[in-house]
């Protein structure tokens, strides 16, 4: 028996010590790496993890967690019997519902807890994993925190405290003194933006147009952040720098787009979300200064034809029996879209317009379709300007993007960081280039692989040390005698 022992202890650790060390060390052996500048082949400034959907889950997908009631409505079924008969037909039926029921319900719901667990620290691993690995300067997280919006306010303090506590343990909000007004910062400066969460809104945070209120957005903000705000870097400088404007600067901003659309419960909140993007246009550099860039944090992607990615438009309102409001959307709509389009980064269809209307510089970060989406925003020509309407291609096929003369922007929606699609992550570099007086972006993806791996490796490694245990104290066992 000791033989077989080692042997099937010998087998273990041949498959447990390069699977622990693949789970350990994935993005060097699947070679994930921001990418970098052109020409010098340097870590680019700029290197933003961008993770897609987390969607902790909780208490609302747990079985009923009533367990055992059988056995414990006995008592009180048993006093109102009449008869010794009566009370062991009661006892019979509650030890009959106690195996048929009870036990199986019980199961069901410790394995559920294991698996919010196990999700859980399988999140934190990867977010763990690329930060070592990688040394990103930023993160994000682009929306659907949590996996619904109409948790009570106890399960989103308890989701909440295992987002920032187990998911992103040594992660930190950004504070309200950062985003509470325009920030101008050197690249690199700062090295707590390292370790800061920017957290944008998703549907299942604060909910769609229709679901929104202030008490679900108050509550999202006092633990996760802000939903919109801005901030700018500059290149990092030697000596004293007396005009920031003479400098190139990279925007970033960080947009609540679910209650663009109409119409909302809240006007309130739809109103104070489009006077933050007028502020954003208004404090905006000329269109003609290039050596600005904007990168834009969102949940919902902009509109898109259907079949151009997983998802195709997609809207569906409350009727009057339920509420009233939009109750579900895959896009923005078309007008929602052009309108970040035209008015963040100034595009036109108009050739008189400022900078021939191909507006600013920029990339745009959405979440939402857990499918994730690369694709080419643009205004196709057309011999009337008033004719020319936003189109969409796959960012890798669309001939458009080499078209100096067509104002377009990149759109990359970030695959879902959950175990059945990967647990992916987006990897965004930007850097100036000093010869185009312009910033370049490049995007990458790294994935560990479905949950299942992350949770066989453990089991495996549990496994192979516990036999190694049993190894050593039969050996210690027969050396003793």
């Amino acid at each position: 028996m000791l033989a077989i022992l080692h042997r099937v202890l010998l087998l273990l650790i041949i498959l447990s010590v390069p699977s622990t060390l693949y789970l350990y060390t994935y993005p060097a052996v699947h070679r994930c790496a921001f990418p970098p500048q052109h020409r010098t082949h340097s870590l680019a400034p700029f290197r933003l993890l961008a993770l897609g959907d987390p969607q902790l889950e909780g208490d609302s997908s747990l079985p009923d967690h009533d367990l055992f009631s059988s056995l414990l409505s006995l008592r009180h079924d048993l006093a109102a019997c009449h008869s010794i008969a009566d009370g062991l037909l009661v006892t019979q039926r509650s030890v009959k519902n106690f195996f048929a029921s009870d036990i199986p319900r019980a199961l069901r719901y410790y394995r559920k807890q294991l698996d919010l667990l196990g999700n859980d620290y399988y999140l934190a691993h990867i977010y763990r994993t690329l930060r070592q690995h990688l040394d990103p300067t930023h993160i994000a997280v682009l929306g659907d925190l949590l996996g619904s919006q109409w948790i009570s306010d106890e399960e989103f303090e308890h989701r909440g405290a295992r987002y920032w506590q187990r998911v992103f343990k040594d992660g930190q909000r950004v504070d309200d003194h950062v985003t509470g007004g325009i920030q101008i910062g050197s690249l690199g400066q700062d090295n707590d933006w390292k370790r800061r969460i920017i957290n944008i809104a998703g549907n299942h945070d604060v909910g769609y147009a229709g679901d929104m209120t202030k008490e679900r957005l108050q509550r999202f903000e006092r633990v996760f952040g802000r939903a919109n705000w801005e901030i700018r870097f500059t290149l990092p400088q030697e000596g004293k720098v007396e005009d920031f404007q003479d400098l190139p600067e990279l925007r970033i901003v960080i947009l609540n787009s679910l209650n663009l659309d109409t119409p909302a419960t809240d006007q309130e909140l739809q109103l104070q979300t489009y006077q933050f993007i007028n502020k954003v246009i208004g404090a905006s550099r000329p269109v003609e200064d290039q050596t600005v860039a904007t990168v834009l944090l969102t949940h919902l992607p902009l509109h898109k034809e259907a079949g151009i990615c997983i998802d195709g438009p997609f809207f569906d309102f409350y009727n009057e029996d339920s509420g009233t409001g939009l109750k579900e959307q895959n896009h923005l709509s078309y007008n929602a879209g052009k309108g970040i389009l035209e008015g963040i980064y100034g595009m036109s269809g108009h050739p008189e317009a400022p900078h021939g209307g191909l507006g600013r510089h920029g990339v745009i970060l959405t979440g939402h379709d857990h499918e994730g989406c690369d694709i080419h925003h643009h205004l196709p020509l057309d011999p009337e300007p008033e004719a020319r309407r936003w189109a969409a291609k796959q960012w890798a096929s669309s001939k458009q993007r080499s078209n100096a003369t067509i104002p377009g922007i990149r759109e990359i929606t970030v695959r879902s960081m959950m175990g059945e699609f990967g647990g992916n992550a987006g990897l965004l570099s930007a850097w100036f280039d000093g010869n185009r007086r312009q910033w370049q972006f490049e995007y990458s993806t790294c994935s560990l692989g479905v949950q299942h791996i992350w949770w066989a490796i453990h089991v495996l490694d549990l496994v192979t040390i516990g036999l190694a245990s049993l190894a050593a104290l039969s050996n210690f066992h027969r050396i003793g005698q």
